[in-house]
């Protein structure tokens, strides 16, 4: 049956096109997207231009597929269950058929970011959170619609006991039930927002659209011309410009006038071609940004720029960009193909993006995309282009600024969850750095740093009836509107006051300014936000808001100032069941950080059964920064739930808060005739801690970015650290640190003597590691903060020696230090060697040092030079940059703490030392018994008997059988006969030997005469002896 969709809807649609501002559906019931055809029916009928596009998001699963084939078997799955009627199932096909849809799941939102829709469907409401209704809703052009689709409910208040799909993360084992307070307030909220309808399936107009009765057409204020106030402005701008070039074809580009004023900006620095140059362009959303440098890149084109860089956390952000430079360049007659290519990512995930364009009309050009981490690949830079540079981690976006032409375009309001690091921390340390250079007389040493901002949106008109509802919503437009505070009182006249959140997020007036107040503090104060904030103060179940406040007069029916505000959240009480299994399994469920991480560092499976809460946000008023407000609310704090503070008495039973019933109404009430309404009868707004019951904890602690200043105000109110990350966070490049304060307990035995309680042995064990790890992972982390960490004792003036200050040196030069090492330590001591003789036993000697086991006292920079030589391994020019001393200042120090350690080493145990050096045996001389000339006769008769006893002795036969003639006795009997024998009675007898023979005893000879030559010598010597 066919029914005529009511005219309040079509003049709503038709006066979001004529006024350029976007409307709202939230259609509920199980046939709601069968009406998804006729609202983009009545939007393309209402509109001049072509067929809007459409961007589909869901959680998980489609219920009607994109693919051709399985859509058609799934329509008739459906209409077999009766859940979608025959006759519009044909209509909805070729919806899905002909539109130009992007189907895009919610955890890939962020591929959304830069692109613009005519119409945004939201399904799965469940998955739904702050973040994505941000991100989704913002793509949205002017005269577009945004589609909620629920399922059926019996009435609109049963939201408010929905379990979204974040509550999963929010519930911890003590605390697992989670309150919907934030779509309490997302509903209230709808009912104020003139362009939002809530519909049943069947497009029948909701009781809390009641402001649709009086909706009338509108008409627009125009001149002769059809153009408005702010369109003749931009009108003569673009005919001031006209003849310029390359402005002039560009400015005809813009659509407002500030993108034409930011762009004429961007063109000055592009033509002043000195590249000491950083311009910034904030906005919120829908202002044109991309559009801006898009026109500007074209002209940079235009005046010869070659190597131009554009950076963004995806090609898909650059869409935007990337086609306005096509459209820049096109309007200063470049033609694609002829004098540019367009070359898109091959990668299918990127659906062909373009990543690069390559220009080469009067030279090479081009125009790349760069990934943000691939920042180390940039050179020869001539201007580079960081689009939405609040999505990509501060420290890379530091360090691709270089000596070139910068253009950096962000969101400023949170969007992508770290907006306000870019404005809080690098914007200002730009600002600030290039003040001087307007002082120093046209110097061009310094940068010049630009700020522009867009104020008029480019998506669809000023004043947007949605974009103010979603900023009342997500408190996101704050940082200009914190609140002034009218006196300042002294921090001791100041209370602590605790905040019922269901007062809180009652969408009430008075609660609405008060939450308003809340949010500004946060957003000034940090630079990490994100709208997921919002929905985490209100639905987490272990989570609690205080305030500090001035004195308050109740005779003033107004609010008073808000100081400081805590978060605080409630963890431990975990059974040692889990605990035990989280250790055994290596992993650490969600929520209740610091326990698990206790757990995980120091293997213990008691501490996670202990209470604690956990400070996670702490933000003070600008207005009223390092006058003692913070530490005053920590005090507080710490004192409340020591219970100093507190009226009950200990055996008095708790009062649970009564829960107030928030459906009773909706199930008296059907859902075409409940009227929704603000909650009545809620408790106070604000409870003085006097008047509520503490929980029982043992501890309050703190996880935060480890930074100087953060680290020395916990540590004065007695946190104490248990854990440093080793890897620095992605986002500010800072390490996470954990600290603890153990609060008074009577159900943990401590001892008296620890200064921080049950948690001395922890801490003692954490430095220890800590100082281990200053080599390595901590090697570059800032020697002054790395001491504040590691809180060593260096002045010992007060200390007197004891007997185990002896033992524990004795020992250390037992096992570490050899006596050879305690040499070279005393020459260089005396200024005999080189200090790179000692460098061995430097590490050794600050880790003593610093573990408090040598007690000698070293003033600050002595100290430090030790600290980063010795625990940090760093060399003397590095040491010296740190410290900002010479070169000669570091060795001084560094041989003056060398003598102080060798002095106290060597009187403590020198002629230990001594004793255990290697010497070499000593020859004792011992004298004679006999004078020399009584040894010298005792020899001489010696030999005397030796010779006398030789010339004695009988001759030897065997002695003179060498001379024996071994011829016949026939030959010497001839010889004789012959009787020629001379005077000397030799003869001579004729020889038969043969040479060899002759040869031989002449060697016989030779030999016998060496050995009485020898035995002469030897004779002589021992005469001589």
């Amino acid at each position: 049956m066919r029914k005529k969709v009511d005219e309040r809807i079509r003049t709503l649609i038709e006066n979001g096109v004529r006024q350029r501002q976007r409307s709202m559906f939230i259609i509920v019931g199980d046939k709601s997207r069968d009406q998804i055809v006729n609202l983009n029916y009545m939007l393309a009928k209402s509109r001049v231009k072509s067929r809007p596009s459409v961007l589909w998001c869901y959680r998980d699963k489609l219920e009607i597929s994109s693919h051709k084939k399985k859509r058609a078997k799934q329509i008739k799955k459906l209409m077999l269950r009766g859940l979608m009627d025959p006759e519009k199932a044909d209509p909805f096909s070729l919806f899905l058929e002909t539109s130009d849809i992007t189907y895009c799941l919610y955890r890939d939102s962020e591929r959304v970011l830069g692109n613009t829709f005519g119409m945004c469907i939201l399904q799965d409401f469940e998955a739904l959170t702050p973040n994505l209704l941000a991100r989704t809703i913002e793509t949205v052009e002017g005269g577009g619609l945004i589609i909620l689709l629920l399922r059926s409910l019996s009435s609109l208040t049963s939201l408010y006991t929905m379990v979204m799909d974040v509550h999963e993360r929010f519930r911890t084992e003590s605390h697992s039930q989670a309150a919907a307070r934030f779509n309490e307030r997302f509903l209230l909220s709808i009912a104020s927002c003139k362009s939002c309808v809530v519909m049943d399936d069947e497009l029948n107009i909701l009781p809390i659209s009641s402001h649709m009765k009086f909706i009338q057409p509108v008409t627009n204020n125009e001149d002769s011309e059809g153009l408005s106030e702010r369109e003749r402005e931009l009108k003569d701008l673009k005919d001031q410009f006209r003849e310029e070039f390359p402005v002039g074809p560009l400015i005809g580009k813009c659509c407002t006038m500030d993108q034409g004023k930011a762009v004429i900006n961007f063109l000055d620095s592009i033509l002043d071609k000195s590249l000491r140059s950083t311009v910034a362009l904030l906005a919120a959303r829908g202002r044109g940004k991309s559009a801006a440098l898009g026109l500007a890149i074209a002209g940079a084109i235009a005046a010869g720029y070659s190597n131009i860089f554009v950076t963004a956390p995806s090609p898909e952000n650059l869409k935007t960009l990337f086609d306005f430079v096509c459209k820049g360049i096109n309007a200063l007659e470049y033609k694609e193909h002829l004098h540019y290519d367009v070359v898109k990512s091959p990668d299918p995930d990127l659906m062909k993006a373009t990543i690069q364009i390559n220009v080469f009309k009067q030279h090479r050009q081009t125009i790349q995309y760069l990934r943000p981490h691939d920042h180390g690949k940039l050179s020869q830079v001539e201007l580079l282009v960081i689009d939405e540079a609040a999505a990509i981690p501060l420290p890379i976006v530091k360090s691709m600024l270089g000596p070139y032409l910068v253009f950096l375009s962000s969101t400023v309001n949170g969007y992508e969850g770290t907006g306000r690091s870019l404005s809080l921390k690098l914007l200002q340390q730009l600002e600030s750095k290039s003040q001087p250079s307007v002082q120093s007389n046209g110097s061009n040493s310094s940068r010049l740093f630009k700020k522009i901002e867009l104020n008029e949106s480019i998506r669809y008109a000023s004043g947007d009836p949605i974009e103010n509802w979603l900023n009342d919503l997500l408190c996101l437009n704050l940082a200009n509107s914190i609140p002034h505070i009218s006196r300042l009182p002294h921090p001791k006249e100041c209370d602590l006051y605790y905040v019922n959140r269901d007062t809180l997020f009652s969408y009430h007036k008075e609660s609405e300014i008060f939450l308003q107040r809340m949010m500004a503090l946060y957003v000034a104060s940090h630079y990490k936000n994100s709208p997921n904030d919002l929905q985490l103060m209100a639905d987490a179940p272990a989570h609690r808001l205080f305030v500090l406040l001035g004195p308050v007069d109740e005779s003033k029916n107004l609010l008073p100032d808000i100081l400081c505000v805590i978060q605080v959240c409630l963890e431990g009480n975990i059974s040692r069941k889990s605990a035990m299994k989280s250790l055994s399994e290596g992993r650490a469920p969600s929520g209740d950080q610091i326990p698990w991480k206790f757990c995980e560092q120091f293997q213990d499976n008691v501490f996670p059964s202990l209470s604690g809460a956990r400070i996670v946000r702490i933000a003070v008023h600008p207005s009223a920064l390092r006058l003692g407000y913070g530490s005053a609310a920590v005090d507080l704090l710490a004192r409340y739930y020591e219970g100093q503070m507190t009226l009950f008495a200990d055996d008095e039973e708790e009062t649970e808060e009564p829960e107030v019933k928030i459906t009773e109404a909706a199930e008296k009430a059907s859902l075409l005739e409940e009227n929704i309404k603000p909650r009545a009868n809620l408790p106070s707004l604000l409870v003085h801690l006097r008047e509520r019951r503490p929980e029982k904890l043992h501890y309050l602690g703190v996880s935060f970015g480890l930074t100087q200043e953060l680290f020395r105000f916990w540590r004065k109110h007695n946190f104490y650290p248990f854990y440093v990350g080793q890897i620095p966070s992605a986002v500010t490049g800072e390490h996470t640190c954990m600290v603890l304060r153990p609060l008074n307990s009577d159900d943990i035995e401590v001892n008296e003597s620890s200064k921080c309680g049950f948690l001395d042995p922890f801490y003692q064990d954490f430095r220890q590691r800590f100082r281990r790890l200053l080599g390595t992972s901590f090697r570059h982390l800032n020697f002054k903060l790395a001491m504040s960490v590691l809180a060593s004792k260096i002045d010992f003036s007060e200390h007197e020696p004891s007997e185990y200050d002896k033992n524990s040196t004795s020992k250390l030069l037992g096992d570490m230090l050899s006596p050879h090492d305690m040499k070279r330590l005393e020459a260089y001591s005396n200024n005999l060697v080189d200090y790179h003789l000692i460098l061995d036993l430097v590490p050794i000697l600050s880790h003593q040092y610093f573990a408090e086991k040598l007690p000698v006292s070293l003033h600050g920079a002595q100290a430090a030079v030790l600290f980063c030589m010795g625990l940090q391994d760093k060399d003397i020019g590095t040491v010296k940059e740190e410290l900002g001393i010479e070169r000669e200042q570091v060795l001084s120090n560094f041989i003056k703490t060398m003598k102080k350690l060798y002095g106290y080493l060597h009187n403590i145990a020198g002629k230990e030392i001594e004793a255990t050096l290697p010497r070499l045996k000593e020859i004792e001389m011992a004298p004679l018994s006999k004078s020399m000339d009584e040894d010298l006769a005792e020899a001489a008769k010696e030999v005397e008997e030796k010779r006398r006893a030789a010339n004695e002795a009988t001759v030897d036969p065997k002695f003179l059988q060498k001379y024996a003639i071994d011829d016949d006795d026939n030959e010497i009997e001839k010889a004789l006969q012959n009787g020629k024998v001379s005077a000397s009675g030799v003869i001579s007898v004729k020889s038969y030997k043969t040479k060899a023979d002759k040869k031989e005893k002449h060697k016989e000879m030779g030999k016998s005469k060496r050995k009485g030559i020898d035995g002469g010598r030897s004779e002589s010597k021992k005469m001589r002896s």
